[in-house]
């Protein structure tokens, strides 16, 4: 199955008849959400049609028949662009130089690290790996310092380093997003590819979430922490996308709150601990 097939898949056995005013029928159904047929009706395709695209035998779909299925699946914004993503992921040849692999962080992006300090921020590619941080970024991320710079990646560290769950008081939320944000790298990067297997291996709750197949762009959100060194504390993301991929990721404090006297606290032992 291609990847356009799994996403169509996934979202089909979702939706439920009622859910767009189809009648559920007597008994139990066999399949779950709605059956190829019923979908193909609703998106105005022939069931072999639709039965080529699921099964990966047809991975050119038009624009037109992509906005009836995203339609009638139901999808949202973020959806909507994924499904375009697999069909122009598809369409040809990964690109020659990998999307994973964005270069060095731009001058101007290692400049801004450490001039917000002391918000913590880190510079990301597009699978969540740590290509820079300041010291309070590194701070925040309690223990991730163990680890060599080249295994630094936001996702290994929310699902397998050992004060994660701590550090990230509303582990779920952050753990649910994480892998949500990884599904919009296209399926042509090999670090994607080594990273989901690594994780899936790890954790059986990314494994489950990665099967679930929810598709969501990060844009920020209040995260609630509990730091081992300066205590509860709640931070908003905000997070800027540059043209090649890289994230600027900033946690912050609001002015004058208890959060930004905590965070305060970090600047102080980050120091300490020094080029991380």
């Amino acid at each position: 199955m291609s990847g356009l097939g799994e996403f169509l898949r996934n979202r089909r056995e979702r939706l439920q008849p009622e859910q767009v005013g189809l009648p559920s029928g007597p008994g139990r159904r066999q399949t779950p959400g709605l059956r190829r047929e019923e979908l193909a009706v609703l998106a105005g395709v022939s069931v072999d049609y639709y039965i080529r695209l699921e099964r990966g035998r047809d991975t050119r779909p038009s624009p037109s028949v992509l906005d009836a299925l995203a339609r009638a699946l139901r999808l949202d914004d973020d959806e909507r662009a994924h499904l375009r993503a697999l069909v122009g992921t598809s369409a040809g040849p990964a690109p020659a130089t990998s999307p994973g692999r964005p270069g060095p962080v731009r001058p101007a992006l290692a400049r801004l690290l450490d001039w917000v300090r002391p918000t913590p921020a880190y510079v990301l590619n597009p699978t969540s790996s740590l290509l820079a941080a300041n010291p309070e970024g590194v701070m925040l991320l309690a223990g991730i310092a163990d680890w060599p710079p080249d295994e630094r990646n936001l996702v290994r560290y929310v699902f397998v380093h050992p004060l994660a769950r701590r550090v990230f008081a509303g582990w779920p939320g952050m753990a649910e997003d994480c892998v949500a944000h990884l599904r919009n790298v296209p399926a042509s990067d090999p670090l994607l590819a080594t990273l989901v297997g690594e994780l899936s291996r790890a954790s059986d709750e990314f494994a489950r979430l990665w099967r679930h197949y929810d598709v969501r762009v990060k844009r920020g959100a209040r995260r609630p922490f509990d730091h081992p060194a300066v205590g509860p504390l709640t931070l908003t993301s905000e997070i800027l996308t540059a043209v090649d991929g890289q994230r600027f990721v900033t946690f912050q404090a609001d002015a004058g709150s208890p959060d930004q006297d905590a965070l305060a606290l970090l600047a102080p032992a980050a120091d300490l601990a020094g080029p991380r």
